[in-house]
């Protein structure tokens, strides 16, 4: 309550209502207490989980991960686990760095509970990514990194796109998503296709045994958007058995705008994918695919319209091996990680 009533309420007035403007002021807050050892030390043991799991040979302390989008260059790492999150996925990440679409590009719908956003994979590029990665060192919990294509690269190109960032971030990155299903980037969405994804995937994992010099590879998870059809998906998954890939996390935002209250039209209207409640039924749904198509054996990473502890479990007995938040968090804050943590624990 303490959280909606006043810290929520606080943030989405900053800026005359400019979400992006709350996002940067809790950035630069979280970079603050990143610094801070002891603090982040006490607030684990208020928010952290007790229930480890491993999942694609990656030991998890918490079945709870911050999802790609909130910290996209890795500006607050250490300040995530006082949070109570098990993982944290950074990105998404291009070779390229790029400030993203132009403003506004960011769009609270809170009779919804939802977002939209159209960023455009803004960030300061892989390489700058790595040396952040290198100069910090170990952030105490699991990281993972999402890698895209930049704006400016041709479809064409965009394997040799992916590879330059897995080469740059390989040793600090303990797994990697392949994102090829954000709506906000042109042309991103078509290596979803069964024969541009064989190809990229082909060639990421290729590049990942080499990297690995002998080792165990690390692991590569492909992300897909909710919009895809079963038909669609089980071509997916096909080229994901083909290669070994290590995971999916489904889903990313949907282009779909169904179950919007209506005084969301407005911001309902604007281009860009939509994250939060709206997506949690249909995200169930393709994890719940996913893990009946493959026999519970690949492992899902479950994203989506998570805004309750129940939520969480849902996601997890339809097959999800871990969770995600982005939106749920941002309406309900930390205590929403903590609930889902104590949760688990309790089952």
């Amino acid at each position: 309550m303490v959280y909606k009533q006043l810290v929520r309420r606080t943030l989405f007035s900053l800026g005359d209502g400019d979400p992006e403007i709350a996002h940067e002021r809790t950035m630069a807050a979280l970079t603050r207490l990143a610094r801070v050892r002891p603090a982040v030390s006490a607030l684990r043991k208020v928010f952290g989980s007790t229930v480890e799991r491993t999942v694609f040979g990656v030991r998890f302390p918490g079945p709870v991960g911050l999802a790609a989008g909130m910290d996209k260059d890795g500006r607050a790492l250490r300040a995530w686990q006082a949070l109570g999150f098990g993982f944290v996925e950074v990105g998404t990440v291009t070779r390229h760095p790029q400030p993203g679409n132009p403003r506004p590009r960011l769009f609270r719908l809170p009779e919804s509970e939802a977002i939209v956003n159209r960023m455009g994979f803004n960030n300061a590029g892989a390489d700058a990514l790595a040396d952040r990665l290198r100069a910090l060192g170990p952030i105490g919990v699991p990281l993972g990194i999402s890698i895209g294509k930049s704006k400016i690269t041709p479809v064409e190109d965009a394997v040799e796109d992916y590879r330059h960032s897995l080469r740059a971030l390989h040793p600090f990155g303990d797994y990697f998503a392949i994102n090829v299903s954000s709506p906000n980037t042109p042309g991103l969405r078509g290596l979803q296709d069964r024969v541009a994804l064989d190809a990229l995937v082909g060639e990421l994992r290729r590049e990942s045994i080499a990297l690995a010099d002998g080792g165990a590879p690390r692991p590569l998870l492909v992300k897909i958007a909710p919009d895809l059809t079963e038909d669609a998906i089980a071509e997916v998954l096909q080229v994901c058995a083909d290669h070994q890939v290590a995971g999916l996390i489904a889903t990313n935002t949907t282009l779909s705008r169904a179950g919007l209250a209506p005084g969301d039209a407005g911001a309902g209207a604007q281009a860009g994918g939509l994250s939060g409640r709206p997506l949690a039924e249909r995200a169930r749904e393709v994890v719940g695919f996913v893990s009946k198509q493959t026999g519970g054996t690949l492992p899902v990473i479950g994203v989506g319209g998570i805004f309750t502890a129940d939520d969480a479990l849902r996601m997890l007995d339809a097959g999800a091996s871990l969770v995600q938040v982005y939106t749920g968090f941002i309406y309900e804050g930390p205590p929403l990680v903590r609930r889902i943590n104590r949760a688990v624990a309790a089952r």
